[in-house]
Protein backbone atom coordinates (compact mmCIF):
# COMPACT_ATOMS: atom_id res chain seq x y z
CA UNK A 1 0.00 0.00 0.00
CA UNK A 2 1.33 3.57 -0.94
CA UNK A 3 1.07 5.88 2.20
CA UNK A 4 -0.20 9.54 0.20
CA UNK A 5 1.67 12.83 1.49
CA UNK A 6 0.57 16.07 2.03
CA UNK A 7 2.22 19.19 3.62
CA UNK A 8 1.09 20.08 6.80
CA UNK A 9 2.48 23.65 8.57
CA UNK A 10 1.39 26.03 11.20
CA UNK A 11 -1.41 27.98 9.46
CA UNK A 12 -1.02 31.71 9.66
CA UNK A 13 2.34 31.12 11.99
CA UNK A 14 3.45 34.57 11.27
CA UNK A 15 -0.08 36.14 12.19
CA UNK A 16 0.04 33.95 15.16
CA UNK A 17 3.76 34.75 15.80
CA UNK A 18 2.54 38.90 16.18
CA UNK A 19 0.11 38.40 18.10
CA UNK A 20 1.99 36.38 21.30
CA UNK A 21 3.64 39.58 20.76
CA UNK A 22 1.34 42.19 20.67
CA UNK A 23 -0.83 40.46 23.12
CA UNK A 24 1.97 40.88 25.93
CA UNK A 25 2.59 44.52 24.46
CA UNK A 26 -1.55 45.30 24.62
CA UNK A 27 -1.85 44.04 28.68
CA UNK A 28 1.17 45.13 29.82
CA UNK A 29 0.75 48.62 28.76
CA UNK A 30 -2.89 48.06 29.45
CA UNK A 31 -2.98 47.72 32.98
CA UNK A 32 -0.77 50.53 34.02
CA UNK A 33 -2.46 52.91 31.75
CA UNK A 34 -6.17 51.68 33.38
CA UNK A 35 -3.81 51.92 36.71
CA UNK A 36 -3.94 55.88 36.04
CA UNK A 37 -6.21 58.50 37.18
CA UNK A 38 -5.87 60.62 34.43
CA UNK A 39 -9.37 59.64 31.92
CA UNK A 40 -7.94 59.53 28.76
CA UNK A 41 -4.96 57.45 29.59
CA UNK A 42 -7.57 55.28 31.76
CA UNK A 43 -9.81 54.18 28.55
CA UNK A 44 -6.70 53.95 26.70
CA UNK A 45 -5.75 51.28 29.10
CA UNK A 46 -9.33 50.09 28.73
CA UNK A 47 -9.17 49.92 25.04
CA UNK A 48 -5.65 48.23 25.11
CA UNK A 49 -7.22 45.19 27.75
CA UNK A 50 -9.97 44.54 24.98
CA UNK A 51 -7.41 43.95 22.76
CA UNK A 52 -5.56 41.75 24.51
CA UNK A 53 -8.97 40.11 25.20
CA UNK A 54 -9.29 39.94 21.12
CA UNK A 55 -6.05 39.17 20.26
CA UNK A 56 -5.92 35.96 23.10
CA UNK A 57 -8.79 34.53 21.36
CA UNK A 58 -7.48 35.20 17.63
CA UNK A 59 -4.10 33.15 18.96
CA UNK A 60 -6.70 30.04 19.94
CA UNK A 61 -8.78 30.09 16.82
CA UNK A 62 -5.81 30.50 14.23
CA UNK A 63 -3.66 27.95 16.16
CA UNK A 64 -6.56 25.53 16.62
CA UNK A 65 -6.72 25.28 12.87
CA UNK A 66 -3.06 23.31 12.71
CA UNK A 67 -3.51 21.23 16.27
CA UNK A 68 -6.92 20.07 15.07
CA UNK A 69 -5.08 18.42 12.08
CA UNK A 70 -3.13 16.36 14.74
CA UNK A 71 -5.76 15.76 17.51
CA UNK A 72 -8.90 17.58 17.73
CA UNK A 73 -9.45 17.23 21.57
CA UNK A 74 -6.12 18.71 21.82
CA UNK A 75 -7.54 21.98 19.62
CA UNK A 76 -10.18 22.16 21.56
CA UNK A 77 -8.80 22.73 25.21
CA UNK A 78 -6.82 25.10 23.05
CA UNK A 79 -8.90 26.84 22.07
CA UNK A 80 -10.71 26.44 25.33
CA UNK A 81 -7.93 28.09 26.97
CA UNK A 82 -7.88 31.18 25.12
CA UNK A 83 -11.30 32.14 25.36
CA UNK A 84 -11.67 31.62 29.24
CA UNK A 85 -8.29 33.30 29.28
CA UNK A 86 -9.60 36.54 27.44
CA UNK A 87 -13.09 36.54 29.33
CA UNK A 88 -11.29 36.13 32.47
CA UNK A 89 -8.85 38.81 31.73
CA UNK A 90 -11.85 41.62 30.83
CA UNK A 91 -12.41 40.65 34.96
CA UNK A 92 -10.59 43.84 35.68
CA UNK A 93 -13.46 46.23 34.35
CA UNK A 94 -15.32 44.98 37.89
CA UNK A 95 -12.29 45.53 39.75
CA UNK A 96 -14.56 44.83 42.91
CA UNK A 97 -12.64 43.75 46.07
CA UNK A 98 -9.74 42.76 43.65
CA UNK A 99 -11.84 40.63 41.33
CA UNK A 100 -9.20 41.61 38.41
CA UNK A 101 -6.64 39.86 40.40
CA UNK A 102 -8.92 36.90 40.23
CA UNK A 103 -9.25 36.94 36.96
CA UNK A 104 -5.73 37.31 36.46
CA UNK A 105 -4.93 34.39 37.98
CA UNK A 106 -7.48 32.28 36.93
CA UNK A 107 -6.65 33.14 33.64
CA UNK A 108 -3.20 32.45 33.88
CA UNK A 109 -4.02 29.34 35.65
CA UNK A 110 -5.99 27.93 33.22
CA UNK A 111 -3.48 29.44 30.43
CA UNK A 112 -0.65 27.06 32.20
CA UNK A 113 -2.61 23.72 32.34
CA UNK A 114 -4.11 24.38 28.80
CA UNK A 115 -1.21 24.95 26.87
CA UNK A 116 0.72 21.79 28.24
CA UNK A 117 -1.34 19.49 25.99
CA UNK A 118 -0.21 21.67 22.86
CA UNK A 119 3.00 22.09 23.47
CA UNK A 120 2.96 18.12 24.13
CA UNK A 121 1.27 17.67 20.44
CA UNK A 122 3.89 20.43 19.10
CA UNK A 123 6.98 17.87 20.40
CA UNK A 124 4.88 14.40 19.24
CA UNK A 125 4.60 15.49 16.12
CA UNK A 126 8.10 17.47 15.32
CA UNK A 127 5.87 21.16 14.40
CA UNK A 128 8.48 23.38 16.49
CA UNK A 129 11.93 21.93 17.25
CA UNK A 130 12.04 19.45 20.05
CA UNK A 131 13.77 22.05 22.93
CA UNK A 132 11.12 24.61 22.06
CA UNK A 133 8.49 22.32 23.03
CA UNK A 134 9.96 20.81 25.91
CA UNK A 135 10.41 24.48 26.81
CA UNK A 136 7.19 25.15 26.47
CA UNK A 137 5.64 22.00 29.01
CA UNK A 138 7.83 22.51 31.20
CA UNK A 139 7.70 26.42 31.25
CA UNK A 140 3.61 26.19 31.39
CA UNK A 141 3.76 23.62 33.94
CA UNK A 142 5.86 25.67 35.88
CA UNK A 143 3.19 28.79 35.41
CA UNK A 144 0.94 26.65 36.46
CA UNK A 145 1.79 25.83 39.76
CA UNK A 146 2.70 29.39 40.16
CA UNK A 147 -0.81 30.57 39.75
CA UNK A 148 -2.44 27.64 41.62
CA UNK A 149 -0.52 28.91 44.26
CA UNK A 150 -2.04 31.96 44.26
CA UNK A 151 -5.10 30.65 44.74
CA UNK A 152 -4.07 29.45 48.15
CA UNK A 153 -2.36 32.79 49.17
CA UNK A 154 1.06 31.95 48.28
CA UNK A 155 3.23 34.63 45.76
CA UNK A 156 4.99 32.26 44.13
CA UNK A 157 4.07 33.00 40.45
CA UNK A 158 6.17 36.12 40.20
CA UNK A 159 9.14 33.51 40.58
CA UNK A 160 7.71 30.78 38.28
CA UNK A 161 5.96 32.57 35.45
CA UNK A 162 9.51 33.91 33.84
CA UNK A 163 9.96 30.34 31.26
CA UNK A 164 6.85 30.34 30.20
CA UNK A 165 6.24 33.68 29.62
CA UNK A 166 10.02 33.98 27.61
CA UNK A 167 8.57 30.76 25.51
CA UNK A 168 5.68 32.66 24.37
CA UNK A 169 8.39 35.72 23.37
CA UNK A 170 10.79 32.87 21.64
CA UNK A 171 7.56 31.02 20.28
CA UNK A 172 5.88 34.15 18.57
CA UNK A 173 9.79 35.24 17.35
CA UNK A 174 10.38 31.64 15.90
CA UNK A 175 6.63 31.59 14.52
CA UNK A 176 7.37 34.94 12.58
CA UNK A 177 10.89 34.03 11.57
CA UNK A 178 9.98 30.42 10.22
CA UNK A 179 6.61 31.43 9.16
CA UNK A 180 5.23 29.00 6.66
CA UNK A 181 8.77 27.04 5.77
CA UNK A 182 8.09 25.05 8.96
CA UNK A 183 6.48 22.21 6.37
CA UNK A 184 6.64 18.67 7.67
CA UNK A 185 5.68 15.86 4.82
CA UNK A 186 3.25 13.47 6.56
CA UNK A 187 1.74 10.48 5.59
CA UNK A 188 -2.34 10.58 5.75
CA UNK A 189 -2.01 7.80 8.68
CA UNK A 190 -0.48 10.34 10.79
CA UNK A 191 -2.36 13.18 10.51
Amino acid sequence: MKDKKSFVTIFNARIIGIFFLLAFLAYGLGTQLFGSTNNPEKYLGALLIIANSVIVLFIGILLRKTLKLYNLTVGNIYLFTRIFEALALLLIFININGANDLGYVLAMLVLGIGSIPMCLTLLKHKITPSWLAIWGVVGYALFAVGFLMELFGKEWSMYLLALGGLWEVTFGIWLIVRGSKNVKIMSEHEI
